[in-house]
This record gives C-alpha cells, structure tokens and sequence, in this order.
C-alpha cells in the first residue's frame, strides 16, 4: 500500500466555495448527533446498549441519517456516545516468561575462558499491551488475537481501574479474534452491536482503545473504505478502513457510532513509523458477532460454506467473459453435491452479489458466506454467459471428508519426524487454503529432521514420491517406508513444486 498522494484543489475552484465545502461537510459530520440516541437499556438496568443481564448484546438498531439545520446542532458534542461506550473498553496486558540462550552459549573461545558460565538460558519477561471490549455484563471480552497470542497471563484493568484475571475462551487466528472471561461480583457495562453491513463511507466513528499505555483515549474520523480485502492481516479479508487515530495498544479496542456502538474491532494501522497515518482498519462487528457466539456457546467455530472454489476477476477475464468490469469471483470449481452444487452453479460462474451485499473478489465472497449460519439460505447473483442469474444456496458446513488420519511418519527416509494429514474441505478452511484442495498435507516437522533442514514446514503438501502420485497418508506411509537407496519427492510449497532428490 502507497501513502495516500496530496492533490492540489480543483482547478477555478475559489476559496469561498472550497470553505462552503468545508462547511457542509462539518455540518453533514454531526448530523446524527441532532438525534436523540435510542433507547437500549432494559428495566433490568443491564449496561450501555444492551440487553438483560445474563444476555448477548445483539440486536441491530438502525439510526436516520439527517442535515442539521443551524449552527447550534453543529456544535453538539459526541460526548453522551462517548459516555456510554467508555466504561464497557478495557486495558488488556499480557505477559509470558521466555527461556533466552546466551549468544556466547557453545563459542569455543568463551568456553576456554569462562567455563560453561553462558550456557545456561535466562528467563526474561515479554509484556505486551492492547484494549479489549466488554459485550456482554457477565464479562466477556473481545479483543485482537496477537494481543494475547502465546502469553501466559492475561490480566484486564477496567475503566474505573479495578483489575480481573482473564481466561482465554477462544482464540480465532484466522479473524484475528479472541474471547476472554473475567469474574465480577456484579454485571459489567458493555456494548450493543451496530449492522457493519449498515454503515456507509463518510459516516462519523470514534476509537476507543489504550494508544501506547497512556490511557483510555478517544479520537474521532470517518469511516474512509469498506470492504478493505487486500490487506493481509488475517485470512478472512475484510475491514472497514478509518482514518479516526489508531496506534499501538488500540488493537482490540472499540470502533463504535456516533450513539456508542459497536461497528468494529480495531485490529492494524498502515504506518512506515509505527504511528497513526489515518489509516487503520477494523474487524466488521458481524464477523465479531459470530466469534463471540461460538465461544459463549462452547461450540466449535466451524464457519458455512458455499461448496466452491473462486478466484477474483482480474481485467483480462473480465474482457474474455464480457462483462463491464473487473469485479466478482469466478467459480473455479464446485464441490459434487454441496452448496452451490445443489444451487445449479457451475464452474465459470460470475458472483458479484450475496444477500443483496456486492462481491467484488473472492475474499468479499468468502466473507459474505462466512458471517452467515448453518443452514442459512442466501440470496447468490451471478452472471453466466453474460446473463445475470439469481440462485437461493443453503450453506451448510464444510465436510471433513476424508478423515484427517493424522500420521507421525517414522524411520529411515528423507520423512522422519514429519506428522501428516489428509486434507478436507473443513480442514483446509481450518488451514486457510483452497477449500477444495485434496491429498496429503505436512501438520508438523521435528525442528531437528532432515526435513525441516531441506525446508520443509506445516501448511506444505506432499504430491508424490518416486514417480507415485500421493492421495492419502496411508498411501504415503506405505511409499515412504519402501526400503530404498534413493528419494525422489515432489513437494507444493504453496503453488510452486519443488522436487526433491535424497540418496545415490
């Protein structure tokens, strides 16, 4: 990503007019601030926003977006949002205690004079810092995945400074979500939810997060992108991008409306200094709402899929099947009697809508399906022979079929020390890979094999041993333990084959 370029005003435009913009745009900044705020405490007095004690905050209330109409509603304040948002945001340090080898351990030189004085490993500390987000008023928590990633122990300090012990619930790599618990002895503010799939570009946000431990901090901006899927920060590609200030410990904080709700979890910035540029981005509330279900209801995190494997529509495919634009994701392949199967889509089809939301790659598609449930029927658009179509798909959740038949494989071949498992489209998804990929793929390497020297790692795939193509572990195992004085492999390593030749 490029830093955004300075452009100079349009040409002849004058200087009363670029103020008048100015000023309607600070006007249409406050607008929904002329409104009253709904609302969303019940007679239970459960926190800011939410439902009942004992309840998930969930439901989606929508606002009316108008102009104010003087100067007086132009000096509102976001202050009333800010107040019932405020409390329900955490601090959330983490630390774990880390074995570091001396870097004199093992010099012969050191070892002559000093003995074996630096071989033993000290322990050092690793802190890290970041925010969290109370949904619920018997404690639950959300907050960023790599703020609390290999840590030991996790503590959270709320807005009025009393401290918890937290308990991982759940971690979600993929989404860059994790839920916590505390125990309190009475219930917690918390945020209700916003429809991330609701709220438009220009639209007023506020961060509220622990920016480098200062403190609970505020700061406010627009909403500048949705959609964002070209970011590379988890797998499931899919951010509102802000230019409201996010800098490091805001991770896991809140992104919520002007009447404090929550539309987003903020989770990266794009800085060159480690400071706010005005670009961050920010984990739908959708996709955070479908995380924090799974962990409260100690389910399994198993997201629906549509039974098919896309790819974005790039300029030239676009030209070579007719359409308009650039835009969509075409179906590479589809899974026999799944989803879209039963749907009567077909390799070659065009999606460019769910639900009435538009699909511009294949990462808005995989997300479109993903925040839905099993069972779900969705409303697909997708263009065929240039020909716009209209299919109703009910999602279901990707089969691990095969098994996984987990293999440690052991013995005199270039394999020892390699664990094995057959891929499916429910652990491919696990893995972040084509979810319909197929044959055996590498779960572990010992650190000290042969194979992990030649490179091998988690996530490659084995295709064939001397000339026999490999479909499942039990193949390869059987392959691999045939006495033999020379290996030829043939290893994907995430799109490129790499062979391998071991032996005389």
């Amino acid at each position: 990503m490029d830093a955004a370029s300075r452009l100079p005003p349009a040409k002849g435009t004058s200087m009363r007019l670029r103020s008048s913009l100015i000023f309607a745009a600070l006007l249409a900044a406050s607008a929904a601030c002329a409104q009253p705020a709904p609302e969303t405490q019940d007679a239970q007095g459960g926190g800011p926003g939410g439902g009942g004690q004992g309840e998930m905050a969930g439901d989606i209330i929508e606002s009316p977006r108008v102009v104010p109409q003087s100067m007086e509603e132009v000096k509102l304040s976001f202050a009333p949002g800010v107040e019932r948002a405020a409390p329900a945001v955490v601090n959330v340090y983490t630390k774990r205690v880390i074995q570091q080898r001396s870097p004199f351990a093992g010099d012969p030189f050191f070892e002559r004079f000093f003995g074996g004085a630096f071989d033993a490993p000290r322990e050092r500390v690793q802190n890290s810092l970041g925010s969290g987000v109370l949904v619920s008023p018997d404690g639950v928590i959300v907050t960023n995945n790599h703020v609390i990633e290999g840590m030991t122990e996790i503590k959270v300090v709320l807005h009025d400074r009393r401290e918890y012990e937290a308990e991982l619930v759940m971690a979600d790599p993929q989404t860059d979500l994790a839920v916590l618990q505390i125990e309190a002895d009475e219930p917690l503010p918390f945020l209700s939810f916003a429809n991330s799939d609701s709220i438009h570009v220009g639209d007023v946000v506020l961060a509220i997060g622990n920016p480098f431990g200062v403190g609970q901090t505020v700061t406010s901006g627009i909403v500048s992108a949705l959609a964002r899927t070209a970011v590379s920060i988890s797998d499931y590609q899919f951010f509102i991008q802000t230019d409201a200030a996010i800098n490091p410990g805001n991770s896991g904080g809140a992104l919520i409306d002007i009447d404090g709700r929550l539309v987003g979890v903020n989770s990266a910035i794009y800085s060159r200094s480690g400071g706010s540029n005005g670009i961050g981005f920010a984990i739908p509330s959708r996709l955070v709402q479908q995380v924090i279900k799974s962990a409260v209801s100690g389910t399994a995190l198993v997201r629906p899929w549509i039974g098919a494997s896309s790819d974005t529509v790039t300029a030239d495919m676009a030209k070579a099947l007719k359409l308009d634009r650039p835009a969509g994701a075409i179906v590479n392949d589809v899974w026999k009697k799944g989803p879209a199967d039963r749907a009567g889509i077909k390799p070659g089809d065009v999606i460019t809508e769910v639900d009435g939301q538009p699909v511009y790659d294949a990462q808005a598609l995989q997300y479109r399906v993903g925040v839905n449930n099993d069972g779900d029927t969705t409303r697909v658009v997708y263009v065929r022979n240039g020909k716009q179509h209209t299919a109703s798909v009910k999602l279901a959740l990707p089969p691990e079929n095969p098994a996984r038949d987990t293999r440690e494989l052991e013995g005199k071949h270039p394999l020892n020390g390699v664990t094995v498992d057959n891929l499916s489209p429910r652990y491919s998804e696990e893995l972040g890979l084509d979810p319909l990929s197929k044959g055996v793929v590498v779960s572990k390497v010992d650190g000290r094999s042969f194979a992990a020297r030649r490179g091998l790692r988690p996530g490659h795939k084995i295709i064939s041993i001397n000339g026999k193509e490999i479909s499942t572990t039990a193949e390869l195992e059987r392959e691999i333990k045939k006495p033999a004085t020379r290996w030829e492999l043939e290893v994907d390593t995430g799109g490129r084959i790499v062979p391998w030749r071991v032996g005389r």
